[in-house]
């Protein structure tokens, strides 16, 4: 999900209002209401969302002396002189860590670790549905970006990845990037790098159902958080002209000359490398300006309807491209961008056409890097999976509603597992070197063996069922 960022500076736009357009606003804010009333009671009535239960049989006394002691000796030995073995002989190589501060959880903010572990729960119960991934929720209490990274420096050696989570801009690519350099595992951001391949992803299906190249489009990003920093990277990587594109954060379009460039040097250097790599696609001002003759505009801005405004969809390029992609409430509502002329529309909700999620990536990623036990995760395999995930959506049709695969189409999770562990192979960094037909098959056989898990705990009500909700009256009278 896109990293909301303050809304542009705009001379011309009217003040800000609630917007309730056809009872969008109202349908939705009621419903995401009572979708939380429900997810506290069934939070008291489950205990939380994961549990650890082993996967070794236990028969008798004698089992223990082979899972323990004495027989676990020689385990640590063998690992001892190689470490590497860690990832055959141990659960590390299924096993990954997610780690947060709780400084920037999704529409919520600064929570604290304590307030950012239901979520992380919630993440870690996706990776194990979704990806059939062992993931631990790790909130850890730190208060600078050195603190995090010593911190997950010392834990790394019981994890076959980290996915890192919830972590305020700028600091996540810092600590980001530190820790790609320090660990001999894969480390990822999923509010920078899954937001930004499940975009682009959406943008290539988007120019080829508009007859557009990546090589001549003019592009617009609303917002210059973790997820927009990471899309321009990658756009850049496809062979998008750097001086046909636009950033546009709190202040304006982002460029070379702006006033506040040599400070951003110092506090925010990946904005700034971005400035002065577009130089504002040779244009500067506010949102308006940008966005004039643009061909796509992909926003991960304020949760606000107008945000962006209907004529400024229309000064852009005939039949544009517009990602709204800011939730709980998109930039622009689809139909006003529709009828503004937008030829495709996207955004971050699955009630709406074209939902652009990192739940679409990182099980597939994730997945794909533990097969191969890749030591790291370069650009290069965050534009593997958008490519497949883009291909596997074209495989089934491309219309104006269907860009992107939706989660419920799970079987494309194992394809992406398998394009992203190919890609560790030919990027020389695979420990393990399978073919494309092994690495499929194995991640089809460990995904599926998650459900059917899953599934099977339920039938036998050792996952007890679902408690019917409290009546709406007996909630208000407590």
């Amino acid at each position: 999900m896109a990293e909301s960022a303050p809304a542009p500076v705009d001379a011309a736009r009217p003040p800000r209002r609630r917007s309730r357009a056809n009872g969008s606003g109202s349908v939705a804010e009621d419903q995401t209401d009572e979708l939380g009333r429900r997810a506290v009671e069934l939070s008291r009535f489950y205990g939380g969302k994961i549990e650890t239960v082993p996967k070794v049989p236990v028969r008798s006394l004698h089992d223990f002396a082979l899972w323990y002691t004495p027989g676990v000796a020689e385990v640590s030995r063998a690992i001892h002189a190689d470490p590497d073995l860690s990832f055959d002989l141990t659960g590390r190589w299924n096993t990954i860590a997610i780690v947060t501060d709780g400084s920037r959880v999704l529409g919520l903010g600064d929570m604290g670790p304590e307030g950012a572990l239901p979520v992380m729960e919630g993440k870690a119960l996706l990776f194990r549905w979704l990806g059939g991934v062992d993931a631990v929720p790790l909130p850890i209490r730190a208060s600078t970006p050195e603190e995090i990274i010593e911190t997950v420096v010392r834990l790394a050696p019981a994890f076959g990845g980290i996915n890192l989570e919830d972590i305020a801009s700028p600091k996540c690519f810092g600590i980001l990037e530190a820790l790609q350099k320090r660990l001999p595992i894969p480390v990822w951001h999923d509010d920078q790098l899954g937001t930004a391949a499940a975009t682009i992803a959406g943008v290539i299906n988007a120019l080829e159902l508009t007859g557009r190249s990546v090589k001549e489009i003019r592009t617009v990003l609303l917002g210059a958080g973790a997820a927009n920093i990471a899309t321009s990277r990658l756009l850049l990587a496809l062979g998008h002209d750097p001086h046909r594109l636009t950033l546009v954060d709190s202040r304006g379009i982002l460029h070379a000359e702006r006033r506040d460039v040599d400070e951003l040097s110092v506090r925010n250097p990946w904005k700034y490398r971005i400035a002065l790599q577009t130089n504002g696609g040779g244009r500067t001002g506010d949102l308006s300006a940008a966005l004039e003759g643009a061909d796509v505009l992909l926003a991960a801005s304020t949760p606000d309807p107008n945000t962006i405004r209907a004529e400024q969809v229309r000064s852009m390029a005939p039949g544009p491209i517009v990602f709204a992609l800011a939730n709980p409430v998109p930039e622009i509502w689809p139909h006003v961008a529709r009828e503004a002329g937008a030829a495709v529309v996207a955004t971050g909700r699955s009630d709406f056409p074209n939902q652009v999620n990192n739940s679409l990536v990182f099980p597939g990623v994730f997945r794909g890097v533990l097969d191969a036990r890749a030591r790291s995760i370069p650009d290069s395999i965050v534009l593997a999976a958008a490519r497949e995930l883009a291909r596997h959506a074209a495989d089934r049709g491309l219309t104006r509603e269907h860009l992107l695969p939706t989660m419920q189409e799970t079987e494309v999770f194992p394809h992406v597992a398998a394009a992203v562990a190919m890609a560790a192979v030919r990027e020389g960094i695979a420990r393990r070197k399978l073919s494309h037909a092994e690495f499929l098959a194995g991640a089809i056989t460990q995904m599926g063996r998650s459900r059917r898990l899953v599934q099977a705990l339920q039938r036998s009500h050792l996952i007890p069922p679902m408690p019917r909700a409290a009546p709406a009256a007996r909630r208000k009278s407590r």
